[in-house]
């Protein structure tokens, strides 16, 4: 009979081989034999934990490790277990803690370096990071894993050309290294080459099918590039796989609301957000902004998304400049056919010179269009910015000694949160593109009017409040003007009866609002439901609903996208009556209604963005369009729907209202604008903090 070491030991060494050939349970079921012989058998108490770690049982691979130190504390593998498993738990002191014991005892482990920069960087001590990163790679030249985890860290930054070169080189050291490919993949999302960054993510799943990040990824550059189905499908896909991935759960939702799927939809949303109260999940807070969330709440997500993105030392040194001119700057991605390109390039050009000297941040990418070529005119300086990183950027606005920078994006797509939160201006202003707060205290201001913004709402907002006096949305005569209205016929409308529309994005339709509106046409014989067309999954999910509802799907018609707005605003005045939607109204899709002499009508809600309708039709002078709850406005709607006197007067109160209301009034809004800025500057120059303030009308 062999004697009893030996047969644990060849126990231990069975154990060992199914281990390595991935046969965890046998592996196991022979380690634990061992362990009866020995309860203190170092290797089986260290590998025990490695299998427990391989399952995903990290608070029991730790006890594991745990038992294993207190037979050889100074074993550096099982420390570099240990750690990675912390990490794992978010113990990311511990880990540290750990990383560092088992360097203090190996200082020239490549692992221990690598593994340590990846928890640094977690806890955004970049510095650091950097140099295990760089330590690892001078024991380890070809270490991919080290090359590409200095990759994150630079992507991390904003550093966005050094980041792809770390991933090529990752990549070139380990072809077959998916989290490289990622890591490539994001990088070419922010550099806008969303064919590319598919290419990345696809070759990521090809080495591993079952990457979360991958598909999450993936997800991205297809919503980037219109595709939303099969966004859908890569975001669901990696909710599945990862359910707690950071972001996943939130942008699968967004994707479905893109697609109008409403599938279980009050159920996952009422899921999601009582795990993002509880912070088991989190969101980019533009995806929030359909949701029904109050004020306080889009604050506090707001202010949780800012802990968990890198924060940065301030660029601008605290100074006041003294310039003949205030030196005021715009930042933004969509100095382009967009929106905000729209609205924004009429007071682009009638900014007072002789007090401010105007510069364009661009940084999206360059577009030869009238819109583009009007607003490159309208700054004194135009500054093509897209290819630069956060960082770049924001020492030039403190090169260019800018006295007020402001955010034209905020949270929407594009934005650049990482050059304000560099601070590199003095005064720093959220306007325009993302309604609602930005939850950080590299704000000073946000500028908005009463209706969006009332006092009681002021404490939900990081930022302190600009009112001006008549509307905080700009609009631009120039840009919306439209030529001959097109027949009804051309745009696949019926030749009689009323038509409702909405042309808002359909991430901001949803169930209830479309029962609404499948109710009213029940009840108006011969209307019809005009829709924009967001593509041919959401019109069949749309249609479908309709069905469900009792009414006939070619009842609803679908405006194709048109190259040019004018063309948009000439098919409006087809329409009768704009239903605006909940939680997130129309912005400038409302403004474009009005001037084109279709009434809205619009529920006040409780957030900035479900209150721009009603800023709107204030604006205009038809407060008689707000509803304050939803039966209130399914009232008013079938109302308006049923009087056609009543409809005809109200459309002739809105052409009346539109010749001399302050909401098409360009060089008034301007100069409204203008005394807000001036007022910001006279306080910073001063030295007083800034402060809520309304401006007076001009």
């Amino acid at each position: 009979m062999a004697p009893p070491f030996a047969t644990m030991q060849g126990t231990l060494a069975r154990a060992i081989a199914a281990h390595q050939a991935g046969n965890l349970a046998e592996a196991e079921f022979l380690y634990k034999l061992v362990l009866q012989a020995d309860k203190k058998q170092f290797d089986a108490l260290h590998l025990l934990g490695v299998i427990e770690g391989q399952r995903g049982n990290f608070a029991a691979g730790i006890e594991r490790l745990n038992r294993a130190l207190r037979v050889r504390p100074k074993a550096t593998d099982v420390l570099i277990n240990l750690g990675r498993m912390q990490g794992e738990l978010a113990m990311r002191a511990e880990a540290v803690s750990t990383y560092k014991k088992a360097l203090s005892l190996d200082p020239n482990s490549p692992l221990a370096h690598s593994n340590l920069a990846i928890l640094l960087r977690q806890l955004k001590q970049y510095d650091e990071a950097f140099v295990h990163c760089d330590r690892a790679l001078a024991l380890a030249p070809d270490y991919a894993d080290a090359r590409s985890n200095r990759g994150n860290v630079l992507f991390d930054l904003g550093r966005f050309d050094e980041a792809l070169v770390d991933y090529d080189k990752a990549i070139a050291l380990q072809p077959r290294h998916p989290r490289a490919q990622v890591g490539r993949g994001n990088v070419l999302v922010e550099l806008r080459r969303h064919n590319d960054a598919l290419g990345a993510y696809d070759r990521a799943l090809a080495s591993d099918p079952d990457l979360a990040e991958a598909w999450f990824g993936r997800g991205i550059a297809l919503e980037m590039m219109r595709r939303h189905e099969e966004a859908f499908q890569s975001r669901d896909r990696a909710f599945t796989l990862k359910p707690d991935l950071k972001y996943a759960e939130a942008s699968r939702l967004h994707s479905k609301l893109q697609l109008c799927d409403w599938t279980n939809l009050d159920i996952e949303i009422a899921s999601f957000l009582e795990r993002l109260r509880e912070q088991k999940s989190a969101s980019v807070p533009f995806m929030l902004l359909p949701m029904p969330l109050s004020a306080s709440e889009q604050q506090r997500f707001a202010q949780r998304y800012v802990q968990d993105v890198p924060s940065f030392a301030q660029v601008w040194n605290g100074r006041a400049y003294a310039h003949d001119r205030i030196r005021l700057a715009y930042a933004s991605s969509d100095f382009r056919e967009h929106p905000v390109g729209y609205a924004a390039a009429g007071l682009f050009e009638r900014h007072d010179r002789a007090r401010f000297e105007t510069t364009a941040i661009s940084l999206g990418p360059a577009e030869d269009s009238p819109v583009r070529r009007r607003i490159e005119a309208g700054f004194e300086r135009f500054i093509d910015c897209g290819a630069q990183s956060d960082r770049e950027v924001a020492d030039l606005v403190c090169d260019l000694e800018i006295d007020i920078l402001v955010d034209l994006n905020g949270y929407t797509h594009g934005g650049r949160r990482g050059i304000f939160a560099r601070r590199p201006a003095p005064v720093q202003v959220n306007y325009l593109g993302y309604a609602g707060t930005m939850g950080a205290d590299y704000y000073q201001y946000i500028v908005a009017d009463r209706a969006v913004i009332p006092p009681e709402h002021f404490e939900f907002f990081d930022e302190k409040v600009v009112w001006l006096p008549d509307t905080f949305l700009v609009t631009d005569v120039q840009s919306v003007s439209s030529g001959e209205t097109p027949q009804r016929s051309e745009l696949q409308l019926p030749d009689t009866g009323l038509v409702f529309c909405c042309f808002n994005q359909s991430m901001k339709l949803g169930p209830a609002i479309f029962d609404v509106w499948m109710r009213l046409l029940q009840a108006v014989d011969d209307s019809v439901l005009w829709l924009r067309d967001s593509g041919a999954a959401a019109t069949r999910n749309l249609r479908n609903e309709a069905v469900r509802s009792g009414v006939n799907a070619d009842r609803l018609v679908f405006a194709p996208r048109v190259p040019l707005v004018a063309d948009h605003l000439a098919r409006h005045r087809q329409a009768d009556l704009f239903l605006d939607t909940l939680n997130y109204n129309a912005h400038t899709t409302g403004s474009d209604a009005l001037f084109a002499g279709v009434p809205i009508v619009t529920q006040i809600g409780s957030t900035f963005a479900a209150r721009v309708g009603a800023s709107l039709n204030h604006t205009i002078g038809m407060p008689e369009l707000v509803a304050e709850s939803l039966q209130a406005y399914e009232a008013l709607a079938l109302k308006i729907a049923r009087q056609p006197a009543l409809l005809a007067s109200l459309k002739a109160k809105l052409a009346d209202s539109r010749e001399n209301s302050p909401l098409f009034d360009t060089a008034r809004f301007t100069r409204n604008i203008e005394a807000a800025y001036m007022t910001m500057y006279e306080r910073y120059r001063r030295g007083d903090p800034p402060e809520n303030f309304a401006v007076q009308p001009a």
